[in-house]
């Protein structure tokens, strides 16, 4: 089974805080850790690897903080979850760095595992911070008037 561990969910939450806040320029670190209900420390952690990855721009001192280099549509849940998590794939014979499987050819599972990978694979790269960000935003009920 495939589990996102706490880091690779801190790390979605925190893209998107700074998609959602990516007008205000830099944001401190304290201020996305109070929003998010994460403690600073472990958020320093999760912040270092975005930025070494070049995901985020981080700059010390007054003023300092965290910002998006790109816009949100261009990071998607994959590309965030792959570089905390590690390969996503269901299964190790799937993974890229695997060894040759010896039952390769005569595996009955393979051809499902594959189409599961494929399936995990395009739903997290389908998704990017600008539709996290959008699904936050409250949707329009229609009214009495609009309806037909």
């Amino acid at each position: 089974m495939i589990m996102i561990s706490t880091r690779g969910r801190y790390a979605l939450r925190v893209m998107a805080d700074l998609a959602m806040h990516q007008n205000e320029g830099y944001i401190p670190l304290k201020d996305i850790a109070a929003r998010q209900d994460i403690s600073e420390k472990y958020l320093e952690s999760i912040l270092k690897g975005l930025v070494q990855n070049r995901m985020l721009v981080g700059i010390r001192g007054k003023g300092g903080g965290y910002r998006l280099p790109k816009p949100p549509e261009s990071y998607t849940v994959g590309s965030i979850l792959r570089l905390t998590e590690g390969e996503l794939a269901p299964v190790a014979c799937l993974e890229s760095n695997a060894e040759a499987c010896p039952r390769r050819d005569s595996c009955l599972t393979l051809p499902m595992w594959n189409k599961l990978n494929g399936m995990i694979q395009n739903f997290f790269d389908g998704i990017t911070l600008a539709d996290l960000i959008a699904a936050d935003e409250p949707q329009e009920t229609p009214t009495e008037s609009s309806q037909p």
